[in-house]
């Protein structure tokens, strides 16, 4: 029996959701972005008359404007558009307890064994969720189905905004071998790149083509994206609660203005330090690596990471680990636009452990005293919020080297 699998992607989310407290906004061409003061600066969605200009997703500000002049920017509210993504899933988990989350707005849903209980008919429920929706949150859907996850995300891009697109066993050549090549999951821009040089421009040629030249152009992604192509794809949708481990935790800023010393860069570490360290904390996890990511104006990334001696979830031992890379990555007075720490190879709290010998246990309380005040920091933070107390070194104006 053919699987029944939704995917269901909330048109433009962010804008959407800003629209509902701006409805004097809905016919006017209106785009949520960073703040460019910040040098954020960069289209993070945009309504239907801002489409219909040209502005797209993840072009500057300025860009936009120039195609749009009159083009109404509003700041984003990120903890609204969590409160309304975790309502539309607690609509979605009334049909099906297979519901997998992609994205903030984006969602699969296997209907298979539940679609009897609402009537039997794939293209009616999914018009009756998307009614729902906007009766009962302001908010539009557009719903692909089909019988697999990759031709039922193609159907919810093919129409939209509002629209329910079938794709099925006996359509879905017709629908999917014209489409662009890049319109296929996971197909970026250098896949696209790569294959058009040899002709490929369509999903149909692509399915066209053996799967071993694929193979060796691409490697393991040549083959799957064959069998996306020849609807071959048979990925099961994931039960939200059905979530991989956490692989890696970590926070990235771009700075209001360029880094220059080792004093201010320091500080932009410890502030991210003191970011995942949290994060690490909240998950009861300890991190046994490091990665530091630094990205100068012109937009070119350079990257380190190394093994820790022992795992941890201190700012002080992230702080200073994540110092030991900036230095081999970087050479002051070079201006630093942004910097990204990530703690990697992360393990429970339970299999970390210290490994005390001749040389480390010295230093044992050391670290106890470290435990106790970070712990200390998070109770307060928890009662009296998150910017209640931070290290003095994370202050932008305190200029002396954090954790020395």
């Amino acid at each position: 029996m053919d699987r029944v699998i939704f995917h269901c992607d909330l048109n433009c989310f962010y804008a959407s959701v800003e629209l509902l407290s701006h409805p004097d906004l809905r016919d006017v061409p209106t785009a949520v972005c960073g703040d460019p003061n910040s040098r954020h600066g960069i289209i993070l969605a945009k309504n239907e008359p801002a489409k219909q200009y040209g502005v797209q997703t993840a072009e500057t500000i300025w860009q936009a404007k120039k195609k749009c002049p009159d083009l109404v920017l509003l700041p984003p509210h990120h903890t609204l558009y969590l409160e309304y993504s975790k309502k539309v899933n607690a609509i979605y988990d009334e049909y099906t307890d297979l519901a997998e989350s992609f994205g903030i707005d984006e969602s699969w849903l296997d209907v298979t064994n539940t679609l009897h209980l609402f009537g039997g008919d794939a293209k009616a429920l999914a018009d009756h969720l998307r009614q729902r929706v906007k009766e009962e949150l302001g908010l539009t859907l557009s719903i692909g189905v089909s019988f697999n996850k990759v031709f039922a995300k193609l159907g919810s891009d093919y129409k939209k905004p509002d629209a329910t697109t079938v794709i099925s066993p006996e359509n879905w050549r017709e629908i999917v071998w014209p489409l662009p090549v890049g319109d296929l999951l996971y197909v970026g821009g250098a896949a696209r790149k790569l294959l058009k040089q040899y002709g490929i421009e369509t999903i149909g040629q692509l399915a066209a083509c053996k799967k071993e030249m694929l193979e060796t152009l691409m490697g393991k992604m040549g083959s799957q994206l064959y069998d996306y192509a020849n609807g071959l794809d048979d990925a099961p949708v994931r039960a939200r609660t059905d979530v991989d481990p956490v692989k890696s935790v970590g926070n990235g800023t771009t700075f209001p203005e360029n880094l220059t010393t080792r004093v201010q860069v320091s500080g932009g570490i410890a502030m991210l330090a003191d970011s995942v360290a949290s994060r690490l904390r909240h998950e009861d996890l300890y991190a046994c690596g490091i990665q530091v990511t630094i990205r100068d104006p012109q937009f070119h990334d350079r990257s380190r990471q190394t093994q820790l001696t022992e795992p941890t979830h201190l700012i002080r031992d992230l702080t200073q680990a994540a110092m030991v890379l900036v230095d081999d990555l970087w050479s002051p007075p070079s201006p630093i636009r942004a910097l990204t720490l990530t703690a990697i190879h992360l393990v429970p709290a339970s299999e970390a452990f210290e490994q005390v010998n001749l040389f480390t246990q010295n230093i044992a309380p050391k670290r106890n005293r470290q435990e106790k005040l970070e712990s200390a920091m998070e109770q307060i933070r928890s009662k009296y919020g998150g910017h209640s107390i931070v290290f003095g070194a994370s202050h932008p104006e305190k200029e002396e080297d954090p954790f020395p």
